[in-house]
């Protein structure tokens, strides 16, 4: 896997981030408004405001298929935004009423879609707990890699992956380093993703290698 370079800017309301993974550059930067620019905004209303006084400090790592295995549908998409016909598909039906929705989707060739502004809880962890403290929505980012746990994950969406949590962690300094998790990690009992196909350690590797340039 290829090395990646860190270059950051801070402004007064813009944090911009330009991430350099092989020969590939991806200008990051959140807005006014807590959102990626230059990455497709579907909003999504299965998300309300944060607690009073909490800002992100953990990100949650999620994979989802619908149906499961298969790429490319849009279908995970139109359940996190509400359209989804749960009719379409037989393994659909026990989504009929669920409302969830990460802030952010990678998908299989590392090209993010928004559905959360940062500054608003997602519904994505659901019943969980990191570090003894319960409810992760209130101060968490999830991000959903498009994936099963039974297949490996593309390279393009640990480059991407990276790049996020990189930017993520110099927007939000109370973001640690050991602070990026799989929903299995909060929810063991009930959530098995993003599954042993995940490589945490290339990802930690990453991160870690880039702290330096965020202090």
């Amino acid at each position: 896997m290829v090395g990646c370079g860190l270059w950051l800017a801070n402004c007064c309301v813009r944090r911009r981030i330009i991430v350099l993974l092989g020969q590939r550059t991806i200008h990051l930067q959140i807005n006014a408004e807590h959102r990626l620019d230059q990455v497709m905004w579907r909003p999504s209303a299965h998300c309300d405001l944060r607690p009073r006084g909490l800002q992100p400090e953990l990100i949650v790592v999620h994979c989802v298929s619908l149906p499961e295995g298969e790429y490319g549908t849009d279908a995970p998409q139109r359940l996190f935004t509400g359209e989804l016909d749960c009719a379409e598909h037989p393994s659909f039906a026990d989504l009929a009423g669920l409302k969830v929705a990460p802030h952010l989707m990678i998908d299989r060739n590392g090209q993010i879609e928004q559905f959360v502004s940062f500054d608003k809880r997602a519904w994505h962890a659901g019943i969980s707990n990191w570090r003894g403290r319960n409810s992760c929505n209130d101060f968490s980012i999830g991000v959903e890699l498009e994936g099963s746990v039974k297949e490996d994950y593309t390279v393009d969406q640990y480059r991407t992956l990276i790049q996020l949590v990189i930017m993520l962690m110099g927007a939000y300094p109370q973001i640690s380093a050991d602070a990026v998790v799989g929903h299995c990690d909060i929810a063991p009992v009930r959530k098995t993703d993003p599954g042993p196909r995940f490589d945490w350690s290339w990802v930690v590797t990453q991160v870690h290698q880039n702290i330096g340039a965020l202090l």
